[in-house]
């Protein structure tokens, strides 16, 4: 992530009503009609989107050939695949309903031709060839990606992910704008201010490795792993558009961590990678390096040596050499670097129940040591680890919905995964959530506040006091788009929200969902601003035993001003993640309360030391929480304007 641009979250919502002049007559009429909350309107234009809706006529899916790694792998690893989009009508571009991509180059102010993925001839053969040299074929390959990445983050929350930006003049409804040639420089990012995902293409190193060619041109749009990456930043921004706010080393660390972790699991969606890693490891799927790691190719032709960046640590996942794992209590504030350890303890959950497993076909097979196994063996070894990735896929991104809305730490993440298991799946005989936990306490990634590390005092905890449901958020009184993790339209959507908020900031509720209502005691003396609701949506999720559960997700935020003794204020933010069961009835509140000093105090401390992502953006007598306006590949400075090919 880069903080060279630093909007702040004042900038992001209207009506403030705690900012005009007129303020505290406002605030305490709002205050007295329960009212003091307003509805965000980014959320409220982005949630109503809806992606192309199949008519009975249409094909299911659109083939598409794509690089499964990047142009410098070989085929025999798999590194080209047909995958299965799913089908919408499109123009040239591609343009659908959600993606956009164009193509061009701001630093040579050139654009190239749009693709027809509709051409007849492109039909027939999947998509074009694949060819580091063919424009075309990159604009093909960005959408074919971002567009099985965006059904993975479908599949796993069940319902629609939304933006989170605004539409760009001229469009009805936002769209995420995809640049495969977008500058050059050894880079790539996801612009939440454009809306855009902006590729870099770069001269390579003259002392290269592998199949790189010395200064040979090196397109970051070829790479599955940097594509995903990216994508990944836009879909999590459109979730917890306040995990931009960089309140402690983990938020920026979790944004970045996670993104790796979606690119390297969807590695395992291609069998033909997988059945090559199988083949080179011997079984031992765990310590094979291209399978695990992340664009290998960049990495080799900018002088890294090896991968950007790896999900196998020096003793390998699974392994019990403790001195060899990275502690949390040691890791830098580095973002890249710290989500490393979100990473690899994911992984090495993963292999340890991909062991637990498929032990019995290797006692059935008797495999002498380093023996590989058959080509029956290995294919049920890759459909084994393909399914087991698929599931903490869904896992890992489904956790996302049981987060705070900001200010996330990674003990609460680790809170977030097994809660979220737990509620859709309770009988787990693998013990997934037991190596989640385990591979989280190797690296001493700790929850706050719960007892032990046994599952059952992990799991989120209903509300501390008994609340009636709330009748206006019933499934039988809300309106669907024939799906019911879908809402009707965007007055749907509002009616929601306005619920919500008001249910919420009723005098004696407030506090238990960690906002505060004008003059409470508890704010010292300090302001607060309006009640965010910043979102609501309904879920439909299916689970491995084709269960269907149905719950509503929300999110309401409140920023206090903090007076201090220089006279100037500084914004801090408070609120909760609001879970509800069909019936309207609150199963969860995740909170971070505004009224918590201890966690202020934290916060404080943090932004007022030096270095990095940290410090306060002044504005008059106000300090405001910078928010970071760029997600980068790795954390380098890029002018998309100035910058010179190497």
């Amino acid at each position: 992530m880069d903080n060279t641009t630093k909007p702040t979250l004042h900038d992001t919502f209207k009506p403030d009503v705690a900012s005009r002049p007129e303020s505290h007559k406002v605030q305490g009429a709002l205050a007295a009609s329960a009212n003091y909350f307003v509805v965000d309107p980014v959320f409220l234009a982005t949630a109503s989107v809806q992606p192309y809706q199949r008519a009975h006529h249409d094909p299911i899916f659109r083939p598409l050939r794509i690089y499964t790694l990047d142009p410098t792998a070989s085929r025999l690893d798999g590194a080209v695949a047909t995958i299965n989009v799913p089908f919408e009508q499109l123009s040239s571009g591609p343009v659908g309903s959600i993606l956009e991509v164009v193509d061009w180059d701001q630093t040579t102010g050139q654009s190239n031709e749009p693709v027809d993925l509709d051409n007849p001839r492109i039909l027939m053969e999947s998509g074009r060839v694949p060819s580091p040299s063919d424009p075309m074929f990159r604009q093909q390959m960005v959408y074919a990606v971002c567009a099985s990445t965006y059904y993975a983050f479908r599949r796993a929350l069940g319902r629609d992910p939304c933006w989170g930006f605004r539409a760009k003049p001229g469009q009805a409804y936002p769209k995420l704008r995809i640049r495969p040639q977008a500058f050059c420089d050894r880079n790539a990012y996801y612009d939440p201010s454009a809306g855009e995902l902006k590729f870099g293409y770069f001269s390579a190193d003259g002392d290269v490795q592998g199949r790189s060619r010395p200064h040979g041109r090196v397109f970051t749009s070829l790479s599955h792993d940097i594509i995903v990456h990216e994508m990944t930043h836009a879909l999590l921004d459109g979730l917890r558009t306040r995990f931009r706010l960089p309140t402690h080393p983990d938020v920026s660390a979790f944004h970045e961590g996670f993104a790796d972790l979606v690119a390297i699991l969807m590695h395992f969606s291609y069998s033909d990678v997988v059945h090559a890693a199988i083949e080179r490891s011997g079984a031992k799927l765990e310590t094979d390096e291209l399978l695990l790691s992340l664009a290998s190719q960049f990495g080799h032709a900018t002088g890294s040596g090896g991968p950007l960046r790896s999900a196998i640590t020096l003793a390998g996942p699974g392994q019990h050499e403790e001195r060899s794992i990275e502690r949390y209590d040691k890791a830098g504030d580095e973002p890249h670097e710290r989500g490393s350890l979100l990473v690899t303890a994911i992984f090495e959950a993963f292999a340890t129940v991909l062991r637990r497993k498929t032990k019995r076909y290797l006692r059935l097979a008797r495999l002498a040591p380093g023996e590989a196994p058959g080509p029956e063996l290995a294919g049920i070894f890759a459909d084994q680890a393909s399914t087991l990735a698929s599931q903490f896929l869904s896992i890992c991104i489904r956790a996302i919905d049981y987060c705070p809305p900001f200010d996330l730490r990674f003990g609460e993440y680790l809170r977030a995964l097994i809660t979220a298991d737990f509620d859709l799946v309770q009988d787990d005989p693998f013990g997934y959530r037991e190596a989640i936990i385990d591979s989280f306490a190797r690296r001493r990634i700790y929850a706050d506040d719960v007892p032990d590390l046994a599952e059952d005092s992990l799991l989120w905890r209903p509300p501390d006091r008994k609340m009636e449901p709330i009748e206006a958020l019933h499934f039988k009184e809300m309106r669907f788009a024939g799906d019911p993790g879908r809402a009707a339209d965007e007055t749907e959507l509002r009616r929601q929200a306005e619920a919500l908020g008001a249910y919420v900031m009723r005098p004696g509720y407030a506090h238990a969902f960690g906002c505060a209502l004008p003059g409470d005691s508890r704010l010292e003396g300090d302001r607060v601003d309006p009640a965010v609701v910043g979102s609501i949506r309904s879920l439909r999720r299916v689970g491995p035993d084709r269960q269907v559960t149905f719950d509503t997700v929300a999110e309401i935020t409140q920023r206090r001003w903090c007076k201090q003794s220089s006279k100037a204020t500084r914004e801090v933010f408070g609120g909760s993640t609001v879970i509800l069961g069909p019936d309207g009835q609150v199963r969860y509140v995740i909170r971070k309360s505004v009224t918590d000093r201890r966690r202020i105090q934290a916060q404080a401390d943090y932004l007022d030391s030096k270095g990095g992502s940290k410090g306060w953006t002044k504005r008059g007598m106000r300090r405001h929480l910078p928010r970071s306006s760029k997600c980068h590949l790795f954390q380098q400075n890029v002018d998309d304007a100035s910058k010179q090919q190497r």
